[in-house]
């Protein structure tokens, strides 16, 4: 029988996705843990070399740093198109393409003649890897049953927390003992090994319907409908703000901690990256709580959490600082987890297009309030950022709980 679908992702009535233990599932989650991997470690993989890659290339730190904002500028401007694409030949395939393109640009970048040439690669290789983080909430909230999708999408974010810190850690101590292209290297091959598992795990789709090609109008259509849907928009502005303090927090803490009174060497400073740990553990048990007490709650005691977290690094206690870091980061990765996830289950048509809009939010947060907290941080010092961070994290508790109902589990 013939499903008529509207464009977006309907499903067929008769399926209900695939079920917490059967083998389908475990693939699904392993899978797309492989490709958060594979996604993240690219993405960032130059910000742990910048000192050695502006020193080599003799350009400017600011200028190192556009390795990371042209990569990360490439991935939000696509999120929307790849979303599109997906509609239309299949969350797999269209994910499938993302990656094995993002890995082969990556396998370039160790080959760059200059720095323009660089540059381009990194924004190629961040437009490529926008086939990935919406695509994938899409692909789980049609293929897992609706009562265990918030625990998968859980198990996704969590491999891309693992993804950005292999990333960083891989090309840490490759890029010191070789340079930065090796360390390029380093991250592009581990990065191609969870590609290559990905594609051999991740099952064939069966909660998809194609959509019809919806034209341009259709597609302002999809998105003016997920815009209009205030319950979204709250979760767009959650991704905004919150991944716009995250960043923020990591880019600066570091100079905190180089200066008066800790003055830390830059090899121990680069460990505090292994927060990130906590956010790999957090995003699996939160979405795990949704269960028993609902997305709403726990979202909100995510921000708490992360909130009492920055509260810590006030002080002056460098052991206080450092576990203060460790809470935020895993209260912030419970947040994103339920958000992200949230918003595929919250869309009923076009779930490839919502997820795209909270990816897209998710990295404009990152680019203008991760720029926007180092004014803050120069003018008035970490407590000031630390405080302004807070006071996001309060803005988007308060609109959580007013939109979205109590009761809903």
């Amino acid at each position: 029988m013939a499903h008529i679908v509207r464009p977006g992702s309907a499903l067929p009535p008769s399926w209900d996705g695939h079920a917490k233990g059967s083998t389908a599932y475990a693939r699904i989650l392993a899978g797309l843990s492989f490709a958060g991997v594979a996604t993240f470690a690219q993405l960032y993989s130059t910000q742990a070399v910048l000192p050695i890659l502006a020193s080599d290339l003799q350009v400017s730190a600011a200028d190192a740093a556009l390795t990371i904002s042209l990569a990360t500028v490439g991935l939000a401007v696509t999120v929307i198109p790849w979303s599109f694409l997906a509609d239309r030949i299949g969350r797999v395939r269209a994910m499938a393409w993302g990656i094995s393109i993002a890995t082969v640009l990556g396998l370039m970048v160790p080959l760059s003649t200059s720095f323009g040439m660089l540059l381009s690669l990194r924004l190629l290789e961040g437009m490529a890897l926008g086939g990935i983080p919406a695509i994938a909430i899409a692909y789980l909230n049609e293929e897992v049953t609706k009562a265990h999708a918030a625990l998968a999408a859980g198990s996704y974010v969590a491999g891309t927390t693992l993804g950005g810190l292999a990333g960083r850690l891989v090309a840490g101590p490759a890029g010191e003992l070789w340079g930065w292209r090796a360390a390029a290297l380093a991250v592009s091959i581990l990065a191609t090994l969870a590609a290559v598992a990905f594609l051999i795990l991740v099952p064939r789709a069966q909660g998809f319907v194609t959509a019809p090609a919806a034209g341009l109008r259709g597609a302002f259509r999809t998105l003016g409908g997920h815009l209009g849907n205030i319950r979204l928009l709250v979760l767009y502005g959650q991704a905004f703000l919150m991944m716009g303090g995250f960043v923020a927090v990591y880019n600066y803490l570091g100079f905190r901690l180089s200066g008066e009174p800790f003055g830390l060497p830059g090899t121990l400073i680069s460990l505090i990256f292994l927060a990130y740990l906590s956010g790999t553990v957090t995003s699996r048990w939160s979405a795990g709580l949704t269960l028993r007490f609902g997305r709403r709650t726990v979202l909100l005691a995510g921000l708490a959490l992360a909130t009492a977290g920055l509260a810590l690094t006030l002080t002056q206690s460098l052991a206080l600082i450092l576990a203060g870091l460790v809470v935020f980061t895993g209260g912030f990765f419970a947040a994103h987890s339920i958000g992200a996830g949230w918003t595929g289950a919250l869309a009923s048509t076009g779930r490839a297009q919502a997820a795209s809009l909270y990816n897209l939010a998710y990295y404009l947060g990152s680019s203008i309030i991760g720029w926007a907290g180092g004014l803050v941080f120069q003018s008035l010092g970490w407590n000031a950022l630390a405080a302004a961070v807070m006071v996001l994290a309060c803005l988007t508790a308060a609109t959580v709980a007013v939109v979205h109902p109590r009761t809903e589990r």
